[in-house]
């Protein structure tokens, strides 16, 4: 048999999906993985000698300089350091601007801004396609980037004053607005940052970030939407190209760009924007009401409508009747519960407004089309 080949992983930053996808690569051709100095350590494995790395040099001089003296064929998954000698397999950071773009533009949003906090080239290639997709329906967008003076005497009140700055500019700016964040951390800050001006969200501002790792600690409470940058995939195709350059393939002379999966959505920025002052009512009121007994009666009163007049309005400005929104928000609470942790399932019926189990799984079913425990066993399969 042959040798297995020996691999370095040399990731200056990483994510487990990345290393899912390095893992099944290198389970289905039997290589042999260095990874604990780096990964648990960043300890940097001088003496190593094997038969081709994996990096991510997004930072660290030291761990980019001990990858060029290797001489080993490499990948990079980072494009920081453009100038290195190495094949690149990078996120296709544009298509994600793109996607966040048509996302907010399905739900008929008109004002937009970019947040960003650095000119990390990742940041400024999602943020270049998202506002040029704009320009190109004729819509405009602000970009609003927090940058830090860089003074050691305003280190100490940064946060509050980057808090108060955020602040500012989110009450300032016309609403309904959709907010794409440069990354998952901001699209958080956003989130928390509107809860604590009393700006509603999705209805007066919608947000959008990157990948649900980023946001895995507040998204079941906070339930902001995210685009899947598909790292598994990126961390295959990487290992993938790493074996064909190891058996004398020539590099590739431009980066391979692995596309995103998609928006996840959540409630952040499902919503459909509408100017109908009572529609807005009844929206905020279900987002924030609809874990507790809530009819179209007590919407109408909300909107200061009659029910009949509420139901043609929204069947004109969102689509659907009250109480179809109402259903779909409750659903689609229970499946990110039923998906991202291990309640049971009677708990997660009351906490998304139903009285019973049994109610729960009818209206679940009607939906889905399977139990909410078959949702569960799928949904964990998958991930």
């Amino acid at each position: 048999m042959k040798r297995p080949r020996n691999v370095l992983l040399a990731l200056g930053w990483y994510d487990h999906r990345l290393l899912q996808g390095i893992a099944t690569y290198a389970s289905e051709h039997r290589w042999h993985l260095a990874s604990h100095s780096i990964i648990h350590e960043k300890v940097i494995p001088w003496g190593w000698d094997g038969d081709g790395i994996l990096a991510w040099l997004g930072a660290g001089d030291d761990l980019a300089e001990f990858v060029r003296k290797a001489d080993k064929p490499t990948v990079d998954f980072s494009l920081r350091r453009r100038d290195t000698p190495f094949a690149h397999v990078v996120q296709d950071h544009a298509k994600t601007g793109e996607l966040v773009a048509e996302h907010f533009i399905e739900r008929g949003m008109t004002r937009f801004c970019f947040f960003s906090d650095t000119e990390n080239w990742s940041q400024v290639e999602r943020g270049q396609a998202f506002m040029e997709t704009l320009k190109r329906r004729g819509l405009p967008c602000e970009h609003l980037r927090w940058t830090n003076s860089g003074k050691k005497a305003d280190a100490r009140d940064e946060w509050q004053r980057r808090r108060a700055w955020l602040i500012t500019r989110l009450k300032e700016a016309p609403k309904p607005l959709a907010v794409f964040a440069a990354n998952g951390t901001l699209a958080v800050e956003v989130r928390e940052i509107c809860e604590e001006a009393g700006i509603h969200v999705p209805t007066q501002v919608a947000i959008v970030g990157i990948d649900d790792y980023l946001l895995s600690v507040g998204a079941i409470k906070k339930y902001v939407s995210g685009v899947d940058t598909n790292l598994e995939e990126q961390g295959y195709r990487g290992a993938e190209l790493l074996h064909r350059i190891m058996r004398g393939e020539t590099p590739p002379p431009e980066p391979l760009r692995i596309q995103p999966a998609g928006v996840i959505t959540r409630m952040s920025s499902d919503i459909l924007a509408t100017g109908h002052e009572g529609v807005i009512r009844a929206l905020h009121h279900i987002t924030d009401h609809f874990a507790g007994p809530l009819g179209v009666k007590e919407l109408a009163a909300i909107a200061h409508m009659s029910e009949r007049g509420l139901r043609q309005a929204f069947v004109k400005h969102v689509g659907c009747t009250p109480g179809d929104r109402l259903r779909t928000v409750r659903i689609d609470s229970a499946k990110r519960l039923l998906a991202g942790s291990s309640e049971k399932i009677e708990a997660i019926s009351h906490r998304c407004g139903y009285p019973n189990l049994n109610s729960f799984f009818a209206a679940f079913r009607r939906t889905e089309n399977m139990t909410p425990a078959e949702y569960r066993r799928i949904m964990r399969f998958r991930s």
